[in-house]
C-alpha cells in the first residue's frame, strides 16, 4: 500500500474586461473567463523501488478543486532528485515491472563502483536514482477538461522509486506539488 498524506491552499482570481464602441453611445461589458488557480502537496510514500501507479492519489488530493475547472491543466512535480513522474499504462503491472527492469538496464548500479561515478557516498543506487530521475523527469502537465484529467483509457500516473533506501534516513516518502489552473466550470 501506498501512503498518502495531504495539504492544500487555492486562489481564485475575479475579473471582467470590458469593451466599448466608439460607434455607439452605450458600452456593453464583455465577460472574460474566471481563471482559477489551486495547489496541494501530498506525501506518497512508496512500497519499494520500482514504479508505482498514484493516479488515484493525484485525482483524491485534487478532491473537489478539480471538478471546478472546466478547461485547463495539471501540473505535478515531485520534489526530489531521485525519483520521477511519468505516465504510461495503467492496466497491466507487467509494464510497470518492465519499466524497472529497462531502467536498471539503461543505467545499471555497477556504474557506480567501475569508475563511471564519482557521487558515490550515498549508496549504489544514488547516483543511478539522479540519472534516471533526470531522464524520466519531474515534472508532468497533464490537460483538465470538464473537471477531470483528461488521461487516455489506458493512461496512469506512475511514481518512479530510483532507490532501495529513499534517500538519507531510508523510507521512500516523496513529496509531489499538484497545481491546478485554469477556467472555471
Amino acid at each position: 500500500p501506498i501512503l498518502v498524506l495531504f495539504n492544500s491552499v487555492s486562489f481564485v482570481s475575479s475579473f471582467s474586461a470590458s469593451s466599448s464602441s466608439s460607434s455607439s453611445s452605450s458600452s456593453m461589458p464583455l465577460s472574460s473567463p474566471i481563471p482559477c488557480w489551486f495547489q496541494h502537496e501530498i506525501t506518497v510514500t512508496a512500497p519499494s523501488r520500482g514504479c508505482h501507479l498514484i493516479t488515484s492519489d493525484i485525482q483524491k488530493a485534487s478532491g473537489s478543486d478539480l471538478s471546478k475547472i472546466k478547461i485547463g491543466l495539471c501540473n505535478l512535480f515531485i520534489q526530489h532528485t531521485s525519483a520521477s513522474l511519468t505516465i504510461n499504462e495503467n492496466a497491466d503491472p507487467d509494464v510497470r515491472r518492465d519499466m524497472e527492469a529497462a531502467m536498471n538496464k539503461i543505467v545499471p548500479a555497477d556504474w557506480n563502483r567501475d569508475g563511471t561515478f564519482r557521487h558515490t557516498m550515498e549508496g549504489d543506487d544514488d547516483m543511478p536514482g539522479h540519472v534516471k530521475s533526470s531522464m524520466m523527469g519531474v515534472s508532468l502537465n497533464i490537460p483538465i477538461k470538464n473537471g477531470r484529467l483528461a488521461l487516455g483509457t489506458w493512461q496512469g500516473i506512475y511514481l518512479n522509486e530510483h532507490r532501495d533506501q529513499g534517500g538519507w534516513g531510508g523510507g521512500h516518502s516523496r513529496k509531489i506539488v499538484i497545481t491546478l489552473q485554469g477556467q472555471q466550470q
